[in-house]
């Protein structure tokens, strides 16, 4: 598959899901660049802006399996990867999968569980399988982790540790839609009898691997690369932060970038391609001073004014 091919069949999955889920375009992007990326998405928003039938509209349109995991303070390890389970009729113990297993995942409200139950998705997450009892089981493949948690609401709930974070390529948020928006939704509702919209599937599952393939053949130009690490290396010296962006962080954001590409029908990065992704790859892995807390700093500060500072290479498409 050439650039070319995937830019369009990235701009009609994002059609078929835009068809379904009430969002700005860019939010729609960054999900899909996270599926290019091999990687996983977080999301945080209130309650009923959508993100449920984001995950399943994408798992829709791209053919693939989806589960949905309610994280709730209860909820063991064992509920998400499954277990070993007595079969009386063999006499042996077989393995029950979990619902972790399925190509899309949808961890909902992932800070309601405590760490142990969220340490579970830490091995899926990063190595696309989980090991029951000293016996290790692989994922599907492709393996796609959308989780939410609800920013109002923290009493009772356990923040993301800072290597969990660093285990979601981006972290975005759906807002509430403009006034056309929201009556877009009632004017859709009016016209079906489900009370949730469909998506139908646009690739076959198959292709999947074909289109994350071709973002690894993105061709990135060395100033860009410079530009790339310049940006990772100044949230390190901000003064507001007090962990800057990893050496793991710095290769999302090139790989991020490379799927934005992608997603333009690009073989090539440009340097609004690491604009428009890095906020949402940087923000949600800084780890801001106690001062800058208390004065209640935004780290998409921090990103902004990182961007401001490093200047942007001039670097002709190739």
């Amino acid at each position: 598959m050439d650039h070319e091919t995937a830019g369009r069949a990235c701009a009609e999955i994002l059609d078929a899901v835009g068809s379904a889920v009430i969002a700005e375009d860019a939010f729609l992007e960054s999900v899909l660049t996270g599926v290019l990326a091999r990687g996983h998405v977080l999301l945080e928003d209130v309650p009923g802006t959508g993100k449920t039938l984001t995950a399943r509209s994408f798992a829709n349109a791209l053919d693939l399996s989806f589960n949905r995991i309610q994280f709730t303070p209860d909820l063991l390890p064992a509920d998400i990867t499954g277990s070993n389970v007595y079969n009386e009729g063999t006499g042996s113990f077989e393995f029950a999968p979990g619902p972790i297993f399925a190509n899309v995942v949808l961890a909902d409200e992932i800070n309601r569980a405590p760490p142990k139950t969220q340490a579970a998705l830490l091995e899926a997450m990063g190595e696309g399988q989980v090991t029951v009892d000293g016996e290790t089981h692989a994922l599907p493949e492709p393996f796609f982790v959308i989780a939410t948690q609800n920013p109002v609401e923290q009493e009772g709930t356990f923040g993301l540790p800072e290597a969990q974070r660093d285990r979601f390529v981006v972290k975005t948020a759906m807002g509430y839609p403009d006034f056309d928006g929201e009556r877009a939704l009632i004017d859709r509702r009016a016209d079906r009898t489900a009370q949730a919209p469909s998506v139908t599937a646009i690739v076959d599952a198959e292709r999947i691997p074909d289109l994350q393939r071709v973002a690894e053949t993105v061709t990135v130009d060395g100033k860009l690369r410079d530009y790339v690490v310049e940006l990772g290396r100044a949230t390190r010296a901000d003064e507001r932060v007090d962990v800057g962006v990893s050496p793991r962080g710095i290769q999302r954001l090139f790989e991020a970038a490379r799927a934005r590409a992608v997603i333009e029908g690009r073989d090539y990065v440009v340097p609004e391609d690491v604009q428009r992704v890095v906020r949402d790859v940087f923000a949600h892995r800084l780890v801001l001073t106690a001062d800058a807390s208390v004065r209640e700093v935004d780290p998409d500060e921090v990103v902004r004014d990182v961007l401001d500072r490093i200047e942007v290479p001039a670097v002709s498409p190739t």
